[in-house]
């Protein structure tokens, strides 16, 4: 990767949906910013500006925008479905559109405005098969205790029902099921309780990031895992520590409606990049 160092600094915005943030820089023109040190810097909160995902806004022939993820770890994230619901709406205000396409890892997405001011975004279809998930046993049936399931959005999840997410000690166990053999790329990890028809209490280990207040991606895993398990519908809500989402599992892909905020907008300093 190359990376100029402006005299100037390097523009980004501070963005979060339900309190699960992210910086997002804007690299549709010029060099390839980000690199996993700049990625790691960035996210630290006391040195930092500090991020649950770093999203990168690059140019795409194929749709209207692309997005490219980092942890703040400074490793690659497939999917973040949150902050691609923060930027589709920074985007559609840019380009004055009320919907629009956008490219990830995943291929091609589509994002909706809705008229409630909420922004919806299609995940794609959920991935089922243990190879492409991936991980290394039956995804409805892990070998692990409580019986958990691994689904695929773009990035690997395990997701576990229990009776009281509360009671669960996710900083503990979290890590753990994250680095387990049985997922050769790690996984995010979601532990989730049924509180009344088609609702869901969840809560989240992220790979790469640990505890957040709310996981996108996670979110639609867990409710295609609960319907899976006979638990839901395809419609769900889903209470997660920073608030609540709408889960939508349909024939073209998992719909996920939620809102979302634009905190700030700043500059990195040229001393910051170069000591990055």
């Amino acid at each position: 990767m190359t990376r100029t160092l402006a005299p100037d600094g390097l523009p980004f915005m501070k963005m979060h949906g339900l309190g699960n943030d992210f910086v997002v820089i804007d690299a549709r023109e010029g060099d390839d910013p980000v690199t996993p040190a700049l990625a790691r810097a960035l996210g630290d909160r006391h040195r930092g500006v500090g991020f649950d995902q770093l999203a990168v806004i690059r140019p795409s022939d194929r749709a209207d925008f692309a997005l490219e993820f980092w942890n703040s770890d400074g490793s690659r994230a497939g999917a973040c479905g949150n902050a691609t619901r923060c930027v589709s709406d920074w985007m559609m205000g840019q380009l004055g559109l009320d919907r629009l396409s956008l490219v990830t890892e995943r291929g091609v997405l589509r994002a909706v405005r809705r008229g409630d001011g909420l922004v919806s975004v299609n995940m794609g279809a959920p991935i089922l098969e243990a190879a492409q998930i991936p991980v290394a046993a039956d995804p409805m049936h892990l070998p692990l205790e409580g019986d958990p399931v691994a689904v695929g959005m773009g990035n690997p999840h395990c997701i576990f029902f229990v009776p009281d997410v509360e009671a669960v000690d996710i900083e503990t166990i979290g890590p753990r099921i994250e680095h387990d053999p049985i997922f050769p790329e790690r996984t995010n990890v979601e532990f989730a309780a049924l509180t009344g028809p088609d609702r869901l209490r969840m809560r989240v280990w992220e790979r790469g990031a640990g505890i957040t207040l709310a996981c996108g991606s996670g979110t639609c895993a867990t409710a295609v895992a609960a319907h899976l398990k006979g638990l839901t519908g395809r419609h769900v809500l889903v209470d997660v520590d920073g608030g609540q989402l709408e889960i939508d599992w349909r024939e073209d892909g998992v719909w996920m409606t939620g809102p979302t905020a634009l905190v700030f907008e700043a500059r990195l300093s040229p001393a910051f990049l170069a000591a990055s």
